[in-house]
C-alpha cells in the first residue's frame, strides 16, 4: 500500500523480496520468486509518480502508455502477435461507458481481457496475463481494480500499472468524474532467476 504509484510499488518489490517462494518455472528453464500481490496506491495521479527503479526511460514508457491507450502496436496482430490489450480493451469501452452512465453505481462495469478460446489454444506461448479490470464509481470518484494471472514483477509491473492507471484517467475524464483509487492483483507476482541480482540490489 502506498500514497503514490511508486511508493506502492516499491514496497510489493521489498514484499517480494522478503516474503517470495523460490519455485521452479520449467517454461522458462529457471527458478523464480513468486508470491500473490495486491498493490494498492491511494492516490494514483500522484506525484512523484514515476518510479526510480523502472527498467527503460520515459519514452519507452510513453510508448508503452500509447500502446494501450491508443493502439499505436495493433498493426501487428496477425503479423506475429495474437492481440494487444488495446484491441481487446477498446471494443469493450463504449459497453463500459453506456454501464456507468445507466447506473454509476454499477458493479457490472468490467473489462474481461482474457480470451479462453485464444488463449487456452495449443501452440499459443503468449496467453494474456492481465485477466480482467472493474471500474467503479463510488462518491463521485472513479476507482479501477486488476487483475493479472501472472506479472514479472522488476520488468513489467510498473509499466503495466501505469498505463492502466492513465486508461483509469481517460475514463474519469470522460465520465466526468474524478479519480479514485487503483489496486492491481497479481496472483503469480514474480521475479526470474536472471533478475534475481536486479532485485536485490532494489533492496541496497
Amino acid at each position: 500500500r502506498g500514497r503514490t504509484l511508486a511508493e506502492a510499488y516499491h514496497k510489493s518489490l521489498e514484499a517480494l523480496y522478503e516474503h517470495g517462494e523460490i519455485t521452479d518455472c520449467p517454461d522458462y528453464n529457471q527458478l523464480q520468486k513468486e508470491c500473490s500481490m495486491t498493490i494498492f496506491v491511494e492516490e494514483p495521479m500522484g506525484e512523484p509518480m514515476i518510479s526510480k527503479l523502472f527498467i527503460g526511460g520515459h519514452s519507452d514508457l510513453e510508448q508503452y502508455r500509447q500502446e494501450v491507450l491508443d493502439g499505436i502496436l495493433d498493426f501487428r496482430i496477425g503479423h506475429g502477435w495474437d492481440y494487444t490489450y488495446h484491441n481487446r480493451i477498446a471494443e469493450q469501452l463504449p459497453f463500459l461507458y453506456e454501464e456507468l452512465k445507466r447506473n454509476p453505481d454499477s458493479r457490472r462495469a468490467v473489462i474481461d481481457v482474457r480470451d479462453w478460446k485464444k488463449d487456452t489454444s495449443h501452440g499459443n506461448t503468449s496467453p494474456a496475463c492481465l485477466q480482467h479490470m472493474q471500474f467503479f464509481i463510488r462518491n463521485g470518484k472513479l476507482h479501477l481494480k486488476v487483475l493479472m494471472r501472472s506479472n514479472d514483477a522488476p520488468e513489467a509491473t510498473f509499466m503495466n500499472m501505469f498505463a492502466f492507471v492513465m486508461l483509469q484517467k481517460r475514463v474519469a475524464d470522460e465520465l466526468g468524474v474524478q479519480m479514485g483509487t487503483y489496486t492491481h492483483r497479481a496472483n503469480s507476482f514474480h521475479c526470474y532467476e536472471k533478475d534475481f541480482n536486479l532485485l536485490e540490489g532494489y533492496m541496497r
